[in-house]
């Protein structure tokens, strides 16, 4: 088993003193799931799309997401050696359920990986090894895609879930919401003043912010459907964990719907092909 070496990135920073808003700008252009955060140079926590979620789920002020300090997101960052194998890596990963890992070198930050990684990783290596069925969720949250957006955002903060399912009234899948999908209506339908930044409407920032969960603001105001993803990946039961790999790194997604004799029946994240990779 080769070293976590192998297969780190060098990582996307961030400086200490920025505000909630500048990471999301940066998370969404670069559309990535994390970020590290640097002060002097030195690498001193991270800031995770999960983070950033949560948090604006759950914080119901009207305050300006650019004067809010990355500080009140900001994590410590979890780093291993260089030399450590990376199924060790990924089993602390697990343990300490995170996503991601620094990778020190001489008592120095260099790197980062993350379970994109191991998904990779998994995908090169493990051909014919596992099922999908062996290690998908048996179980999803789903909701109807006429909500509105508070009501989304409750569930999301009741489950612990960064991802929900749609469907129309019929039943039938229509699509998915995730914080991605919120982050975007943070930085622009989520405002109600002036415009602060308007250089790029995707993530123009605007004065006077209301909660995603005030029924007052934004959160009831806005559908789901108006924000959702509408393409659901998916991969079958049977299907080689390779192929759900390379569905996700395909698709930069962070778990895919599983078929079951063509009916949804489940969710394999990147957790799970984690779970995988300790297993082979």
């Amino acid at each position: 088993m080769p070293n976590i070496k192998s297969i780190m990135k060098k990582p996307i920073s961030i400086s200490k003193e920025s505000s909630v808003a500048q990471a999301i700008r940066q998370i969404l252009q670069h559309n990535i799931s994390r970020l590290m955060v640097s002060k002097e140079g030195d690498l001193v926590g991270i800031i995770t799309e999960k983070d950033l979620g949560f948090f604006l789920l759950a914080d119901n002020t009207e305050e300006n997401l650019d004067k809010i300090p990355l500080t009140k997101v900001m994590k410590p960052l979890v780093t291993v050696d260089e030399s450590m194998k990376i199924k060790e890596g990924a089993q602390i990963m697990l343990d300490r359920k995170i996503g991601s890992l620094g990778i020190n070198s001489h008592g120095k930050t260099v790197g980062i990986i993350t379970k994109t990684d191991l998904a990779r990783h998994y995908l090169q290596k493990y051909v014919g090894k596992k099922r999908v069925g062996d290690f998908m969720t048996v179980s999803y949250v789903s909701m109807y895609e006429d909500d509105p957006i508070h009501e989304i955002a409750a569930m999301m903060i009741k489950e612990k879930v960064s991802r929900i399912i749609l469907k129309n009234q019929s039943d039938a899948i229509t699509g998915i919401i995730t914080f991605r999908d919120l982050f975007r209506i943070a930085l622009t339908l989520g405002q109600e003043e002036r415009t602060v930044d308007n250089t790029d409407s995707i993530i123009s920032v605007i004065s006077t912010r209301k909660g995603f969960l005030s029924e007052s603001g934004f959160g009831k105001t806005i559908l789901s459907k108006e924000a959702m993803s509408k393409k659901v990946v998916t991969a079958d039961y049977n299907d080689d964990m390779i192929t759900a790999c390379e569905i996700i790194l395909d698709n930069n997604v962070n778990g895919v719907g599983v078929l079951v004799n063509g009916k949804l029946s489940g969710i394999l994240s990147k957790t799970d092909v984690t779970r995988a990779l300790v297993s082979v």
